[in-house]
């Protein structure tokens, strides 16, 4: 157990004691009982806010109810003191030996210092990049894969059992031009001469290669055949090839989906029709007229019955259709029904959305709570674009993608751990800047930098004893003074950060803290500049090298853990 669990613990019993004494109601919701470090340091080590609480319902003054609980958190022997703040909170001093209890415990722990068991192994169905299939994967898609990813290893190590789910738009337009983009592509590959691709088709030449193989496997059979012979099967082995290169791609970032879902599969087995069945038997979809767009109305708008979702139950702005006047599906009526699906095998939804489909938010979490009667939440993380930069210049695009700058050029040049540890630097729905320059600078100001910095300076302690031919004792934690304990204080909460991460879905929160404990320990690390005494490695006292080396490797070990969880490989070196 943690040291926030424990002294969460710890005022679990005297809980439990003052309920026993008649000091409080049995059967208090304790739920928003929290322990965490007070705002201010000077303020103490840990901080409840268990007397604000519970004074209400236990019919108490909040002062009056913390008195009786600091005088028994001051009794416990890990305590050094435990005093009434403000309006009812408790600020708690650990003794320092109780810091250097749980350093051993960072160092017993090592890659499961930080693990959780707060999910329970409750099933979520995390759904990121899926991407439509006409094209290699951008830096358009960067940000979303590496998030979603994050996400999903950050609830696997929060106790979750995760399902990593890519949605394949394998059906609708897109995918026949671009059938009939590789069509072209497959002629040219045949030898016709004065081939050209007209506007609206998919230019880029990562369709070359495809249409080679469809030459290779087919020869001219279907050069001069009607369109209606070859379109399905084009649609078919094109989508395929074009998703082996998505894989590719993904794979390069470290990315590796369980479920390929296929939008063209949701509609052939009939799920559309059962989730749009169940709705309708419930009043929740009827045949209707939308009200007019609000503002200026075109002059060519005219009202249309379609079948509607009666999303403004579920706290829609207006009804959304799903199935258009001529019996057609719209995109919302499959979606849907590809909600359900995954509802079926989730406790737990979570959708990792580009910015742009911010407009549709509501109606498909409206659709969720239709279908599952409420019973399986979908949470919709919202992504801003990035853009791309050399040295404060946009970057020019692609000839190979025809539009854009493709994700594979991006990591090849810069590494998958810059890009990932980049895109976790800032909050998902707040822009961002990749530029090519900084991102690879050795400055503080280069996050990915700084925390690699420190994890290569533990590692270089133990190469630079293997040099100097020092053997250590056993550490003593004992010859740790208060300023390098402070550093195990901020170590320490590294296990709450996962928990909160975990349950508010944000891992850009992960990169935030290794940040901060990376600039704690560089800030302990250049005290040795100015005085010798108190470098990390001292030749001639092998025991304050020993117990300063345990404080090293815990913070190196907590480093790896945090980028463990974001994908992000540990340097041992830095170039």
């Amino acid at each position: 157990m943690t040291l926030y669990a424990r002294f969460a613990d710890r005022i679990g019993q005297i809980l439990d004691d003052l309920a026993q004494a008649g000091d409080l109601p049995a059967g208090l919701d304790r739920r928003n009982v929290t322990v965490e470090p007070p705002r201010d340091p000077a303020h103490g080590d840990l901080a409840t806010n268990a007397a604000m609480v519970l004074a209400k319902p236990a019919g108490k003054n909040p002062r009056e109810l913390a008195s009786l609980i600091a005088p028994k958190l001051a009794r416990l022997p890990e305590i050094a003191s435990a005093e009434v703040a403000g309006p009812g909170f408790i600020n708690v001093r650990l003794t320092e030996e109780s810091w250097r209890e749980e350093l051993a415990a960072i160092l017993a722990g090592g890659a499961d210092y930080g693990r959780s068991t707060i999910g329970k192994g409750e099933r979520v169905n995390v759904e990121y990049v899926s991407a439509n299939p006409t094209g290699p994967m951008h830096m358009g898609h960067c940000r979303g894969a590496v998030v979603g990813d994050a996400l999903a290893s950050l609830l696997e190590y929060a106790g979750y059992a995760v399902t990593r789910e890519y949605y394949i738009n394998d059906a609708g337009s897109q995918v026949e031009t671009l059938a009939r983009s590789a069509h072209l592509r497959y002629r040219q590959a045949l030898g016709e001469q004065g081939i050209t691709i007209p506007e609206g088709l998919y230019p880029g030449d990562y369709l070359i290669p495809i249409g080679e193989k469809l030459a290779a496997e087919f020869g001219d059979r279907y050069a001069r055949a009607p369109e209606g012979e070859w379109l399905v099967l084009f649609r078919e082995k094109t989508v395929a090839a074009m998703m082996d290169l998505i894989r590719a791609d993904l794979a390069l970032l470290g990315i590796h989906h369980d479920v390929f879902a296929s939008e063209a599969k949701v509609q052939k087995d009939g799920r559309v029709k059962a989730a749009l069945d169940k709705l309708r038997a419930e009043g929740l979809v009827y045949e209707g007229v939308l009200e007019a767009p609000k503002g200026e109305v075109p002059e060519d708008w005219e009202p249309v019955e379609m079948t509607l979702f009666r999303a403004t139950a579920f706290g829609d702005d207006s009804d959304r259709p799903v199935m258009k006047a001529d019996g057609s599906l719209t995109y919302f009526g499959t979606d849907l029904a590809y909600h359900a699906q995954k509802a079926e095998t989730a406790d737990q939804l979570i959708d990792i959305w580009g910015a742009d489909h911010a407009g549709t938010v509501k109606r498909i979490q409206a659709a969720v709570k239709a279908l599952t009667g409420g019973k399986v939440p979908l949470d919709i993380k919202l992504v801003q674009m990035v853009r791309l930069l050399r040295g404060g210049e946009p970057v020019k695009m692609s000839k190979r993608s025809g539009s854009f700058v493709t994700l594979a050029d991006v990591v090849r040049e810069v590494g998958k751990d810059v890009v990932r540890f980049t895109m976790l630097t800032r909050k998902a729905d707040a822009q961002m800047d990749f530029d090519f320059a900084k991102v690879v600078e050795a400055s503080k100001d280069n996050p990915v930098f700084y925390v690699q910095y420190a994890h290569a300076r533990v590692h270089s302690l133990h190469r630079r004893l293997a040099e100097a031919g020092l053997a250590l004792p056993a550490a003593d934690l004992g010859r740790l003074d208060g300023e390098e304990l402070a550093l195990v204080k901020l170590a320490a909460q590294f296990p709450r950060l996962i928990e909160g991460a975990a349950a508010n879905h944000e891992p850009h929160r992960v990169a935030f803290y290794l940040y901060d404990l990376a600039a704690a320990f560089h800030a302990l690390w250049n005290r040795g500049n100015d005085d010798p005494s108190r470098r990390f490695l001292l030749v001639d006292d092998a025991e304050t090298t020993a117990a300063r080396l345990a404080l090293a490797d815990a913070i190196g070990q907590i480093i790896r853990n945090g980028l463990a969880v974001m994908g992000v490989a540990a340097a041992e070196e830095m170039h």
